[in-house]
């Protein structure tokens, strides 16, 4: 069977109207071998992009205003773009409205009485944007005492305030575009999702060049606010091509309906949004507990993260895209389907994890000397930054596993408070620890502290996977993903050692990583076993199991 070949420059599969072709066409069609890797192909070169631009960004703002007071004052203000984002782009309202679209797709391809997407919309859209709305005024308003929350030992309050004014306006434009992005992803389409970043991160840096000068670091909050805007406008056009259709007399009639799957739904929203919460808060915990150290820690942690996070985000990219696969595949009951799809992505993101581990703990005093010593980014910065960067990289598994196996536990669109208590658990340990270790080790006792909450989180996850989500094999998946955790820890070793000999950064940085490279393939090669480069490529294999209908 063929599929309808994409339009040029979208990687998506045209969906046509049900009653127009045969059940075994356009929507419910499954997913082809070569579907999954051009979506994976396109999602992943975007994200790298939209990522690179990020770290762009970061650089921009290490060299026009360092890492001090008045980076810190915007990073407390970044806080508010950091959880909507989390909340309503990446994890929490994706996690709710793709199986929302995923089953009214699957209705459509059933029924041809109306159209339950537009359905779907009619009677989701204006009740969120609302909230929206609402969620953004209360943020501007309750600036200063946001700020006072955040980061009670801050010199400069009102900086902060001033950039958390406009960096509030983003939860409207981000829950918007957080819609966007969800709709799309259930037709199949990622083009315009996996670009938005491209556009937010340009927005930001161009406004931090041309107004930096005359508004200081408050104009990287004018393009947090421009930028945000601009998400929206990159899918709105791909968005009202799929939607736009004179409506009928049925699907004025269905949108009621859907209305009243939407109230029935409200708990799912409620347990999503609250895990993302959640999730979030290590970030305000980090910035809590370091407002009182001097100025700079906030920075510190901020270009830490911002770099370690790169292999866990693109890893994550691939669940991005098997998201709605495994959605459909619970929805048609083919749960054991759905727990090879699970397992596979398990394994490839958690490879790909440890060899980016391995490279930033080796490499990290050479990655960020490469990255950010320049300008009013000093030595002094650099060090602490490589400090941080190599112990937050230890948990960089832990977020790795937690991004993907709660796609899991809400793929089948069922309320479950198991990941908020998994994620309450892991901010609870994150808040003691840091608060035990920041006054003695200072930073980095609250970076360890992230590590070791968000790792509890994971084990506690991976634990109620038999049970609560789809129901992997646990023990063998463990066996699998030991050897690459005992090669990541070798090739770490010898990987910072060739880096130290050399004292050019930049060739450091090359052999180190050359070295933790090889070593890591070398060591992770197994009979018998899968190998990383196997893994990566699990997107390429067909999955007739799943069919977007």
């Amino acid at each position: 069977m063929t599929v309808t070949p994409p339009r040029a420059g979208d990687a998506t599969v045209p969906l046509a109207r049900a009653g127009t072709e045969g059940p075994e066409t356009s929507d419910a069609k499954p997913v082809s071998q070569g579907f999954l890797a051009r979506a994976a192909l396109v999602t992943v070169v975007l994200s790298l992009a939209g990522a690179l631009l990020g770290l762009g960004r970061d650089q921009a703002l290490a060299h026009l205003f360092g890492a001090g007071s008045q980076t810190d004052a915007f990073l407390v203000a970044w806080t508010v773009p950091e959880f909507a984002a989390t909340l309503l782009i990446e994890d929490g309202l994706a996690f709710a409205l793709v199986p929302a679209f995923s089953a009214a797709l699957a209705r459509r391809a059933r029924d041809d009485r109306g159209d339950p997407v537009r359905a779907l919309v009619r009677g989701t859209l204006p009740r969120l944007a609302m909230a929206f709305c609402v969620a953004s005024a209360l943020v501007v308003w309750g600036a200063p005492y946001l700020v006072r929350v955040l980061a009670p030992g801050l010199p400069d309050p009102g900086l902060a305030v001033d950039c958390t004014r406009l960096t509030g306006t983003c939860v409207l434009t981000f829950g918007l575009a957080g819609y966007c992005s969800a709709a799309l992803r259930a037709h199949r389409r990622f083009v315009a999702p996996a670009a938005i970043y491209l556009a937010y991160n340009a927005a930001i840096i161009t406004a931090m060049f041309v107004l930096g000068t005359r508004w200081g670091v408050r104009a990287a909050a004018i393009g947090v606010a421009v930028g945000g805007a601009l998400m929206v406008v990159t899918q709105l056009p791909s968005l009202l091509r799929i939607l736009y259709r004179p409506p009928t007399a049925a699907e004025t009639a269905a949108a009621a309906r859907e209305t009243s799957r939407h109230s029935m739904n409200l708990a799912l929203i409620v347990t999503v949004l609250l895990f993302a919460l959640c999730r979030q808060s290590q970030v305000l915990i980090e910035r809590f507990l370091a407002s009182s150290l001097p100025a700079g820690t906030i920075s510190h942690l901020n270009y830490a993260q911002k770099v370690a996070q790169m292999p866990m985000v693109l890893a994550l990219m691939l669940c991005t895209v098997t998201f709605p696969v495994v959605s459909q595949a619970l929805a048609q009951g083919d749960a054991e389907r759905a727990r090879d799809r699970v397992e596979r992505d398990l394994r490839a993101v958690s490879s790909f994890v440890l060899l980016g581990t391995a490279a930033v703990v080796a490499c990290a005093p050479q990655l960020v000397h490469i990255l950010f010593q320049r300008g009013a980014f000093t030595a002094q910065d650099a060090a602490a930054t490589a400090a941080v960067m190599r112990v937050y990289a230890l948990g960089l598994l832990g977020h790795a596993l937690v991004g993907a196996l709660v796609r899991s536990y809400f793929a089948a669109g069922r309320p479950t408070w198991y990941p908020v208590a998994a994620m309450t658990a892991g901010i609870v340990a994150t808040s003691w620890i840091g608060a035990a270790t920041a006054g003695s080790w200072g930073v980095l006792g609250i970076t360890a502290a992230n590590a070791v909450g968000i790792t509890l989180t994971a084990l506690i996850l991976l634990y109620g996977m038999e049970t609560r989500g789809v129901p992997i094999r646990i023990r063998p998946l463990l066996a699998a993903m030991g050897r690459p955790l005992r090669a990541a820890v070798v090739a770490c070793g010898v990987g910072g050692f060739c880096a130290s000999l050399v004292d050019s950064p930049t060739l450091g940085f090359a052999a180190g990583g050359t070295t933790v490279t090889v070593v890591f393939f070398l060591l992770a090669r197994a009979p018998g076993e899968q190998r990383l480069a196997s893994a990566l490529c699990t997107v390429t294999r067909r999955l007739p199991h799943a069919r977007f209908r």
